[in-house]
C-alpha cells in the first residue's frame, strides 16, 4: 500500500478546521515537532506571531509555494506580503479551477 498522507512542510498551505480562525488558509511558516506547527496567514496572523496550531485541527492541502519556502529557507524569515500574495494566488487558482468545472 502506498503512503499518499501530506506532510507538513515549511511554505505548505493550509486550511484551518478548528479554533478561531475556521475555515480560514494559512501558511506553514515553522515546524515545531510532529504535532505542532506555526502558521501565519500575512493579515491577522503576521510571520513575526504565528499562531502555534496542531496538525489534527489542520488540513493539509496539496500545494506548497515556493517564494514562501525559499524566502524562509535563505533568510528565516517571509514577509507579511510574500504570505498573503501566495494565499492570494491559492485561492484564485481553486476557484478558477472550479468555475472551470462549471460550479
Amino acid at each position: 500500500m502506498e503512503d499518499t498522507a501530506i506532510e507538513p512542510q515549511v511554505g505548505r498551505i493550509v486550511k484551518v478546521l478548528r479554533g478561531r480562525e475556521q475555515e480560514k488558509y494559512a501558511v506553514i511558516v515553522r515546524i515545531i515537532d510532529d504535532r505542532f506547527v506555526w502558521i501565519a496567514d500575512g493579515d491577522k496572523r503576521k510571520f513575526d506571531q504565528p499562531k502555534k496550531k496542531n496538525l489534527l485541527h489542520l488540513e493539509l492541502l496539496d500545494h506548497v509555494s515556493g517564494e514562501v519556502a525559499d524566502s524562509i529557507k535563505e533568510t528565516g524569515r517571509v514577509t507579511n506580503g510574500k504570505l498573503r500574495y501566495a494565499l492570494n494566488k491559492y485561492l484564485e487558482s481553486v476557484q478558477s479551477e472550479a468555475h472551470e468545472k462549471g460550479d
